[in-house]
């Protein structure tokens, strides 16, 4: 079998293994596998691919850890706290009440569009259809909210 194809193989497996785990250095050893590819199409022994390989593997260490780091900070916001996501980002957002919520019944509102399932947290207990709100918590996929005043 040539070298190309094992080293070939290798980057495979070290990228199934960065989609499993997201670990950084299994993406930076397949890159530097790419770089034994090209060593070994280029005739190197095998000794020489290694190295080669090697050293790549750290370049590529060097030069994507920063990148990914940068990446990763866009997904804080601009007061440093982690960018929300799933139920998580409606906490704070305003709706409008479609269906009355009362005591004994939830109600609906809308949010971008979406309906939810909504129930008042605090006072008034009953909240009027057309009614503004804004979204304190949520249990499991039913909002809490309370009025705005």
């Amino acid at each position: 079998m040539e070298t190309w194809v094992i080293w070939l193989i290798i980057i495979g497996v070290l990228l199934i293994i960065e989609v499993l785990t997201q670990m950084m250095w299994a993406l930076c050893l397949a890159v530097g596998c790419i770089a034994g590819i090209i060593s070994s199409l280029c005739g190197l022994s095998i000794l020489w691919q290694i190295i080669i390989t090697s050293i790549a593997s750290i370049v590529a260490y060097i030069l994507l850890v920063p990148l990914f780091q940068k990446w990763h900070a866009l997904s804080v916001d601009k007061k440093g706290k982690k960018a929300r996501t799933g139920m998580d980002a409606l906490l704070g957002r305003k709706a409008i009440i479609s269906e009355e919520i009362t005591p004994d019944r939830l109600g609906r509102a809308r949010i971008d569009g979406d309906n939810w399932q909504v129930k008042s947290t605090g006072e008034p207990k009953t909240i009027k259809r057309g009614t503004e709100v804004v979204v304190t918590g949520y249990d499991s996929i039913i909002l809490e909210v309370k009025p705005i005043n």
